[in-house]
């Protein structure tokens, strides 16, 4: 087989007059094979096969298979081909099958990738695209669920942190998009969240259309199979979790929420834009900047988003009402947003909800059976505050008091062998056995004066003779 360079090099020493065989020698190559590149016969770069293609005698069947059925497995055709004669592994037949480029294109299933693209007019203040991206294993070991709007115009985008994805929680990461992003766009263009679009179709959420109104947007969905359309959100996504999330330091959902801030208000707004794709290109670059004053120069993301003109935001955010379970604490307490809020003391563990509506500054704590226990003033979310009220206290107080004692602590290295009482309660578990034995002392001292005479008188053994 001959490169690309080698196949030029004989070409060009064939036009000056070479013969096939000083070439061959001079690229030290086969003469036959030097004929057929010159001859045209043969591609450079492409190595010819050895042995003939075993596929080739199957691939009309093959073809009808896949016009029958586009989306056949390649295992159950291969379980058709092996009795017609092919002999090969499941391997090598998958490997032909993709290189021979024998299964059809099916649009409806190909996705967006590498289709044709055009890009698209986004007017200043005209859209805003939303998007959710979640990140398991986060550092305060949960799940960290990051919704990101976009404004389609300049690239602006802000995010929140939120505990979840329902569409409470939604309505309240919007709010808090929009706020920081100064207003609200006049359509928002979403892909279909089950929050905001009915499944299977176009239309919006009933409990969703009340929230579109109270902001005066417009909410448009993405056609189906049109992910391009929501580009500059999902280009958000893609930028936020490489820049961002990974080199993250933040060790609680609060500290991430400042880190996130800081990072769309300065790396975010400080990426460039290419001029030619707005109106007006602005003036040229400067003297400094590269181009010299040739170019227009590259305005920022936080320099189109000045110039966008958003709608008014309403005073208070829509009035959903978030609700989340927690426990209380051995301290009788829940947590809620970075806080801790007082309930009755001896529900330590068990499981209670809280309720909190959207523009209102309290949270209502209800008991497992729904009852409404307590409400409190909401504290600055992250504080690290306890919020106790003086009902609570007191009683905390109360049972914390009456677990405390004034007696001296117990001598644990005295003795103590088991009481009237435990000897009692033995006998009755061990019946007539159990009973301690009786000893009388004076039988015992008869006993031992029988059983160890006392020894004769020194006279009376000096008296006995003794006869050889």
């Amino acid at each position: 087989m001959l490169s690309v360079g080698e196949d030029v090099e004989a070409s060009a020493l064939s036009r000056r007059g070479w013969s096939v065989s000083a070439i061959a020698r001079h690229l030290d190559r086969d003469r036959k094979t030097v004929r057929s590149y010159l001859a045209g016969e043969r591609e450079p770069g492409v190595r010819r096969p050895a042995a003939p293609d075993p596929l080739a005698p199957f691939a009309g069947y093959v073809a009808a298979r896949f016009a029958d059925d586009p989306h056949l497995w390649a295992s159950a055709l291969f379980d058709e081909v092996v009795p017609l004669g092919y002999d090969r592994s499941y391997v090598s037949f998958a490997r032909q099958l993709r290189l021979a480029g024998l299964r059809p294109h099916c649009e409806a299933c190909t996705g967006v990738g590498g289709r044709e693209t055009i890009e698209i007019s986004h007017p200043a203040g005209e859209e805003i695209q939303w998007d959710w991206f979640e990140r398991r294993r986060a550092p305060w070991a949960g799940t960290a669920y990051v919704l990101l709007g976009t404004l389609s115009h300049s690239g602006r985008t802000r995010g929140v942190l939120s505990e979840r994805m329902d569409q409470a929680h939604l309505v309240e990461a919007m709010d808090a998009v929009m706020r920081r992003l100064g207003g609200t766009a006049r359509h928002w263009r979403t892909d279909r969240l089950a929050t905001v679009i009915v499944p299977g179709s176009a239309e919006v959420q009933a409990s969703f259309a009340p929230v579109a109104k109270h902001y005066g947007a417009v909410v448009v969905p993405c056609p189906p199979r049109r992910g391009n359309r929501k580009g500059a959100v999902e280009c958000g996504v893609k930028f936020c979790c490489g820049r961002w999330w990974r080199t993250m330091t933040a060790a609680t959902p609060e500290e991430a929420q400042v880190s996130l801030d800081r990072f769309w208000a300065t790396t975010g707004d400080a990426r460039l834009r290419p001029p030619g794709r707005y109106a007006d290109p602005g003036q040229p670059a400067g003297p400094d900047e590269p181009g010299g004053g040739e170019r227009p120069a590259w305005p920022t993301v936080g320099a189109l988003a000045g110039a966008e003109v958003l709608m008014p935001l309403p005073a208070v955010p829509y009035p959903a009402t978030i609700e989340v379970t927690r426990a209380a604490d051995d301290r009788a307490s829940v947590a809620f947003r970075g806080n801790r809020y007082s309930v009755t003391p001896g529900l330590g563990g068990t499981e209670l909800t809280l309720r909190h509506r959207l523009g209102t500054g309290t949270v209502e704590i209800f008991s497992p059976g729904g009852t409404l226990m307590v409400t409190h003033r909401l504290a600055p979310p992250g504080a690290g505050a306890v919020v106790r009220t003086p009902a609570h206290r007191a009683a905390l107080e109360a049972v914390v008091l009456s677990q405390f004692s004034a007696a001296r602590p117990c001598d644990r290295k005295a003795n103590r062998p088991p009481g009237q009482a435990a000897l009692a309660e033995r006998a009755a578990l061990l019946g007539p056995g159990g009973l301690e034995p009786a000893v009388d002392l004076d039988q015992l001292a008869e006993v031992i004066r029988l059983a160890f005479p006392p020894a004769a008188p020194a006279a009376a053994v000096s008296g006995t003779g003794v006869t050889a």
